[in-house]
This record gives C-alpha cells, structure tokens and sequence, in this order.
C-alpha cells in the first residue's frame, strides 16, 4: 500500500467526493425549494443558484455551460417554473462567466461578490421579465426584496461552499 495515495477504497471515495459534492450540494439546495415556506412576497432567494453561481465562482473548471442546462432543468422541474426558464437563464448566465473569466486577470473577493450580486440581481430580473411575457401582471418592487437578500446572503453561502470546497478536497 502506498502512504501517499492510501488504498483503493479511500482512493475511490477520495474521487467520487471530489466528483460529486458539488453536483450533490447544488441539487440538496434546489431541493429546498420544497420546504413549506409560507411568505406573502417572494423573500427566500433562489437557493439553488446561490450555490450554483458559488461553486462557479470558486472553482470555474468544473462545469461548463452544458452542466447549467442540466441542472436549469431539475431546478425547473422542481420549483415549478415554466420548463426552460433556468435553463435559459443559467446557461446564459454561465456564458456570461466564461466571458467574464477570459477578460478578467484576476478576481478577488470583492469582485467575486460583485459578479455575484450582478448574477442574481440579472437572473431574478430575467426571471420577472419571463413571467411578463407569460402573462403575469406584477410589480418589479415585488421582486426587489429577493434580489437585495440574494446579494447580502452570497458570502453565507459562498462560505458554506468554500467549506464543502475544502472537505471534497481533503485527504
């Protein structure tokens, strides 16, 4: 047995961690779209995106836009929104990212946030653009709140996802 690489069995949990936890982590918060929140005002910010623009931020290697595709449509199917619209929005927002990775040298945190902040504010827009097209007759002030808590909630989530970051990682 190798020290270094220990045996065949941590060597495979090793790799299906690393393969899986972000994957895991990003459907484990769209599913909490399922839990009996009861507010007047849409005030919960998407969970699953948060997660999803934080693992894309922290670690831009792992996905591509294909992957926002996919998980768009289980975020779709399980929120309840009309079938395509993460998927659009996501994949268009990951296209943005790769944009943004190709002309950017470096990012820090702040900027991190910024982009951060500037994906949910565009997501949710979209999203409120969406339901206008389909025939929905509301106020962007009713959208507003879950925009502003989606901002100030990035660095929780960023955190959490940096934690699970570390422990996929880990030996």
């Amino acid at each position: 047995m190798n020290r270094i690489a220990g045996s065949q069995a941590e060597v495979r949990i090793r790799d299906l961690r690393s393969r899986f936890v972000p994957l895991a982590s990003t459907i484990a918060a769209v599913l909490l779209a399922l839990l009996p929140f009861v507010v007047a005002t849409p005030l919960i910010p998407d969970l699953g995106l948060m997660v999803l623009v934080a693992w894309r931020l922290l670690r831009p290697e792992i996905w591509t836009a294909n992957t926002a595709l996919g998980l768009g449509l289980f975020n779709d199917l399980v929120a309840g929104n009309p079938i395509g619209q993460s998927m659009l929005l996501w994949t268009s927002l990951f296209l943005i990212f790769d944009l943004i990775d190709s002309r950017l040298g470096f990012r820090d945190y702040m900027m991190d946030w910024a982009i951060a902040a500037a994906a949910v504010a565009g997501v949710h827009a979209g999203a409120w653009y969406l339901a206008l097209l389909l025939g929905a007759d509301t106020s962007f002030m009713i959208v507003l709140p879950q925009i502003v808590l989606g901002m100030l909630a990035y660095p929780i989530v960023a955190r959490i996802v940096i934690g699970l970051d570390r422990w996929r990682l880990d030996r």
